[in-house]
Parts: structure tokens; C-alpha cells; sequence
């Protein structure tokens, strides 16, 4: 049972194993579903190069999650991470800058993960709207959407209401439901012969391709792009506080997670331009997978891919609705949010940032667009992944922590990775991702992920006036108290003013 205290901020409860963290996590192969026809539009096949890459990317960023996962195992993933190195020991001026700095890392991480519930529930309606024709005579697109996300966060919400563990028990549901279909559905093209090498190598790069600084820049945003589905997997450490043994949970869960996602993102976009050719899979930029169950199995088959990735969308839905709460529960915990955003039931759950997660999603919906809302979303995944590497290297360097016992520790040198790695998304990632949102959709998305990010900046420093303020009120009552009880000692004794 979670433990509330004093100041309205629960504690999160320690009840689940790597295998049912795995499970949580298990959504994040199916972040590749919106970008399985996008990637290829400006890479053609060397898009499977990239899925690889982002994973191994994955692999040595996460490497360095873990390690920070065990060494601080009361702190929240990422977001956690950053604040609790980033901000100054018994500070005692009016604004911590690098409390300023951790938080914003941590709304960036929430930012990024949040408009995932957005996305999905689009994708949700669209596959309704195409599945069922009388939907499509009653609703449109747009409205099914709506109808989706609400059914489905408020379903998801009474389900996390009991507590982590309960969402560990759907998410084993649901990635039987929809990962055991898409393994199949990706491994069958090759085993029937569906799958013509020559659509990969015979278009490995776009004829036009030159590396010159427009396509480089195109490529640093790709990158940001393919890194907010393909690096997605250190969500498996944000349950740092709540493994029952995080020296041990933590690493096995995030290797284990990333060891399927690179299997699954390569093979799946290659199945696809296999079977569809580039210009197939241009041709059917938001579904690809379709056409492919269609070739393979039939009609019958596209109906079941149609089911098998509702399904999937709702898994990664609730990854997401996890990790954005878990973030926003972290930062009311380190005073970088109002604290009502960290308030527990008894069960544990931080329900406030649930129920703010949807309703964000719900304003999300709105927009309609799926590119606009990803690139946003890109802008601040890559944001949070440079200030956490960091972090990382503050951590290996900065005396009060580099004595810290490391139950996981990454090779060795790995500060350097993390390095390299940092600037890679800062700056390089970030300049990529807004000049492609540039060429593509205009400045809507870039707008609105500087937007929200910056909003921030309010919020936290109302957060620390409330600090300040709770802190001062707890100090004058505790003055009173011994007061008082100084009196009661000393019924006599009068008051001088002097």
C-alpha cells in the first residue's frame, strides 16, 4: 500500500519483477506503426538500416539508464534521473538552476511519451472507420477518434486505478493478443516466399540521394524520428521505485526489451518493402501492414491485422499512459510540479497525473494530424534523452556521486558513450527534426512542441513558490509547537518581548 505523506505526495509501491515490467513495456515494437511507411518516403530501403541502428542506439543509451536505475533506485527513470543529479545539495538561494534543468528534462520525457496516447486512438479510429461501414455512416474519422481515446482512457484508468501490477497483468493480455499475430505476420512473407529481395536491394537509397547538408540534416531528423519509436524501451526503467529488486529487475527487463525490438523493427520494415516494394509502401504511408496481410493471407487476414492492431494500440496506449504518469508523479515528488500532480490512492497509482495524461490526449485528438503530433513529440523525446545522458556523466564525474554503490554498471568508459550520444540529440537531433517539420508540415508541430515546452517554465517556478510557501508554514508550526510545549514546561515563565 502506498504510503502518503505529509505534504499530499504518495509513495510508489514495490510489487512487480522484470518479466512484468517486459510486459509493460512490451508495447514499444508498435511505436514503428506510424513510421513503417514514413521512414521510406525520404530513405527507401535503407530505412531498415536506420530501424537497426536506432535500436543499438537504444542499446547503448539505455545501458546507461540501467546503471542510473540501480544506483538511484528511488528515482523514476529518466525523469527521475536528471532531477535528483541536476539539482544543488541544500541549496539555499530562491531558484536551484539545476533543479531547473532536471525538471524540464523530465516534462520533456513526459511530453514525448504523452501525445502517444493521442496518436493511437487516431489510428484506432481510422481502423474502425475502415472496418466497420456502418461506423463509417454514422461517424466520421475524426469523431470515432474522439469516441476511441475516451473509451479507451477511461477503461485504462479504472484498470491502473488498483495499481501497477494490474497493469502488468493486461499488458501480458494484451501482447499475446497483438505481438504473437505481428511476429506471424512479419515472419510469414519470408517462410511463403512473399518476400522479393530485389524490392530492397534494387532501392536501397532514393536516386536523388546526396550527402550534402540538406540530406544530412534530412537524415539527423530522421533519426530523431526513428529514436522515438526504436529507443522507446527505457520505459522499462521508469519502474525503477517499484521492482521488488531494481538491481536486478531493472537490467534484465531493459535488455530483454531490447533485444525483441530489434528484431521486430527490422524484420517488420523489411517484410513490408519486401512484399510492397518502396513505392507500395509510400503508396499505404498509414497502414502498409494491410496490403501485406492481404498478399500473405487473404482478405481474411487483413480483417484479422485489422483486429491484431487495435489490439497492439491499445497495449502501447497504455505503456504510455504509465510512463507520462510516472513522470509527472516524479517531478511533483522532486518540487517541480505543483504536488497535487503527485497525490496517490492507496493502491499507489499517482491518479491525478492520469487523469491529466488524458485529458491533454483528449485536446491532442483534436489537432487530427498524426505527422504534426509526432514531430512535436520527437522534438521533446530527444530533448529529454541529451540532458539525461548528461546527467549520466555529471553522475560518473561529480564527487557526491561517483562513490555510489552501482549494483549494474556499464562497461567501461561509458561516460564517453554517454557523451557522444547527448550531443548527438542535443543539438544534432533537435536541428534535424524541426528542419524535416519544416519541409513537410510547415512550423504547426515545431510551435507546438516549443510551445509546451516552455510552459514549463511558469509551472515550475509556481512550483517552487509552493515550496517555499509549504516549507515556511511547516517551520512556523513546528515553532509553535515547541513553544507551546516550552510553556506548558513553565507555567510561569512570562513572555519578554525584547
Amino acid at each position: 500500500m502506498s504510503k502518503n505523506l505529509s505534504d499530499g505526495v504518495g509513495s510508489l509501491e514495490r510489487s512487480i519483477d522484470w518479466k512484468q515490467g517486459l510486459a509493460i513495456a512490451l508495447g514499444v515494437p508498435l511505436l514503428i506503426l506510424p513510421s513503417l511507411g514514413y521512414l521510406p518516403m525520404y530513405l527507401s530501403a535503407a530505412a531498415i538500416l536506420v530501424w537497426g541502428l536506432s535500436v543499438l542506439q537504444g542499446f547503448m543509451q539505455n545501458a546507461a539508464y540501467a546503471e542510473l536505475a540501480t544506483t538511484f533506485p528511488k528515482a523514476s527513470g529518466l525523469p527521475g534521473f536528471a532531477q535528483h543529479i541536476f539539482r544543488t545539495e541544500n541549496f539555499k538561494g530562491k531558484y536551484d538552476k539545476g533543479k531547473l534543468i532536471g525538471g524540464f528534462s523530465a516534462w520533456s520525457y513526459w511530453f514525448a511519451w504523452n501525445p502517444v496516447l493521442a496518436i493511437f486512438s487516431i489510428l484506432v479510429g481510422g481502423y474502425l472507420h475502415g472496418l466497420f461501414p456502418a461506423l463509417g455512416e454514422t461517424f466520421t474519422e475524426y469523431q470515432l477518434s474522439l469516441i476511441s481515446g475516451l473509451v479507451i482512457f477511461t477503461g485504462l484508468f479504472v484498470v491502473n486505478w488498483f495499481g501497477l501490477k494490474e497493469g502488468a497483468i493486461l499488458g501480458y493480455i494484451l501482447a499475446a493478443v497483438s505481438l504473437i499475430p505481428l511476429v506471424v505476420l512479419t515472419v510469414a512473407p519470408f517462410a511463403t516466399g512473399h518476400v522479393d529481395l530485389s524490392n530492397i536491394t534494387g532501392n536501397w537509397v532514393p536516386t536523388d540521394w546526396a550527402w550534402d547538408m540538406h540530406h544530412i540534416l534530412i537524415l539527423f531528423g530522421i533519426f530523431a524520428i526513428a529514436q522515438w519509436s526504436a529507443c522507446g524501451w527505457e520505459t522499462a526503467a521508469i519502474y525503477g521505485p517499484e521492482y521488488k529488486n531494481p538491481s536486478k529487475d531493472v537490467p534484465k527487463a531493459l535488455f530483454a526489451c531490447g533485444v525483441i525490438c530489434f528484431f521486430a523493427y527490422v524484420l517488420v520494415q523489411a517484410a513490408v518493402i519486401g512484399v510492397l516494394g518502396v513505392d507500395g509502401v509510400i503508396a499505404e504511408p498509414v497502414s502498409p501492414l494491410i496490403p501485406v496481410a492481404q498478399a500473405v493471407f487473404g482478405e481474411a487476414g487483413a480483417m484479422i491485422t485489422i483486429i491484431m492492431l487495435i489490439a497492439a494500440m491499445i497495449l502501447i496506449i497504455q505503456t504510455a499512459y504509465l510512463g507520462s504518469s510516472r513522470a509527472m508523479h516524479s517531478m511533483a515528488t522532486e518540487g517541480n510540479l505543483p504536488r497535487i500532480f503527485g497525490k496517490t490512492n492507496r493502491h499507489g497509482t499517482p491518479f491525478i497525473a492520469l487523469l491529466v495524461t488524458a485529458a491533454f490526449n483528449m485536446v491532442l485528438i483534436s489537432m487530427g494530424s498524426l505527422a504534426a503530433i509526432l514531430a512535436a513529440a520527437a522534438i521533446g523525446y530527444t530533448c529529454a534523452n541529451g540532458i539525461s545522458l548528461f546527467a549520466y556523466v555529471k553522475a560518473k564525474k561529480h564527487p557526491a556521486f561517483a562513490d555510489l554503490e552501482r549494483p549494474f554498471k556499464a562497461p567501461r568508459g561509458w561516460k564517453h558513450v554517454a557523451m557522444l550520444f547527448g550531443l548527438f540529440n542535443l543539438p544534432l537531433c533537435v536541428i534535424g527534426v524541426v528542419y524535416l517539420n519544416s519541409l513537410e508540415i510547415g512550423w504547426a508541430s515545431t510551435w507546438l512542441g516549443f510551445i509546451v515546452l516552455s510552459l514549463y517554465i511558469p509551472i515550475w517556478f509556481y512550483s517552487q513558490h509552493e515550496t517555499r510557501r509549504s516549507n515556511n508554514k511547516a517551520a512556523a508550526a513546528g515553532s509553535s509547537a515547541n513553544e507551546s510545549s516550552y510553556d506548558a514546561a513553565d507555567p510561569e515563565r512570562v513572555l519578554d518581548p525584547r
